[in-house]
């Protein structure tokens, strides 16, 4: 009994110290994240003489909302906001109906081709033609300076399928496929009645993960885009982060235009907190969705 309440009390101290080195090391990772994204968020509000002088850390100075009235005044803002928007829902609605359509078949057991087409979706993931090739190929497809060009060539994640595919085979139970199909119903039913249903969760996650991808990418238009009026908003982010200044055709009135250059690096910080601060508010409502619909389609391999 004491040597089995002296492992107990070593298991305890083990557990104790397992814990908080864990604990250390998520409030280490959390200041890392949090500690740089509170400075933008200062910055951005703050007046442009402080910023400049490198007086602000994590609480603004000399508090003003005239940067946010600026930057929402510059045109390309609004234009890149829109293509953003309409990259986005476009996208992960094109995104999610791959996604669900590749991972249906492959979780059928009964599908002849499944090993086949998991072993091929999976090399995939391996092997790739790389950059050049995708623009010869995106180039000999004429959808070059188009919607498309941003669309199609990540219409589908082969990592998304098979986390849905496993979602799927792991939360579905095959008898309620069997019983579906003795009473008459076809696959395309059994899937629209009962699967997507029954797969909200994987649905709400994946969906968020193509929804900041969209958001966030810049790479890709950056490649296959050359119109201004295609451009999505991370375009004209990178524009004024890398180049230090501001495109004057977004202005019409002159006055702002030699205002917008005294205020490019503030600008800088009130145009991130813009641009993410969509994504911020749309979280909460599927964060509830993620640790369920993550966890589910990690259970097996």
């Amino acid at each position: 009994m004491k040597k089995n309440h002296g492992a107990m009390i070593r298991k305890s101290w083990d557990d104790r110290i397992f814990n908080t080195a864990s604990i250390v090391i998520v409030c280490l990772l959390t200041l890392v994240v949090l500690l740089p994204m509170l400075n933008v968020v200062a910055c951005a509000f703050s007046s442009p003489k402080n910023v400049g002088g490198g007086r602000v850390l994590l609480w603004p100075v000399d508090f003003t909302l005239e940067n946010f009235k600026l930057a929402l005044k510059y045109r390309d803002v609004w234009i890149g906001y829109r293509n953003t928007i309409f990259y986005t829902t476009v996208g992960t609605f094109i995104n999610v109906i791959m996604t669900l359509l590749c991972a249906y078949p492959l979780s059928v057991k009964t599908f002849s081709g499944r090993h086949f087409f998991n072993r091929m979706f999976l090399f995939t993931m391996l092997f790739g033609g790389g950059m050049i090739a995708n623009y010869l190929l995106i180039s000999s497809l004429k959808l070059l300076n188009t919607v498309w060009a941003v669309l199609l060539p990540g219409a589908m994640s082969v990592y998304n399928v098979m986390v849905t595919r496993t979602n799927i085979e792991s939360s579905i139970p095959a008898e309620l496929e069997d019983s579906a199909r003795v009473d008459g119903c076809s696959y395309f039913q059994y899937f629209w009645k009962f699967v997507l249903p029954l797969s909200k969760p994987i649905i709400a996650v994946i969906a968020m993960y193509y929804a900041v991808g969209h958001w966030n990418s810049y790479f890709t238009p950056f490649l296959y885009l050359n119109k201004r009026n295609l451009y999505p908003l991370q375009l004209f982010l990178r524009e004024i982060l890398i180049n230090t200044q501001i495109d004057s055709s977004g202005f019409t009135d002159p006055e702002l235009v030699q205002a917008a250059q005294n205020m490019a690096d503030t600008l800088k910080y009130t145009l991130i907190v813009v641009s993410t601060l969509p994504l911020m508010c749309i979280y909460p409502f599927v964060q509830k969705y993620f640790v369920k619909g993550v966890m589910i389609g990690a259970v097996k391999g």
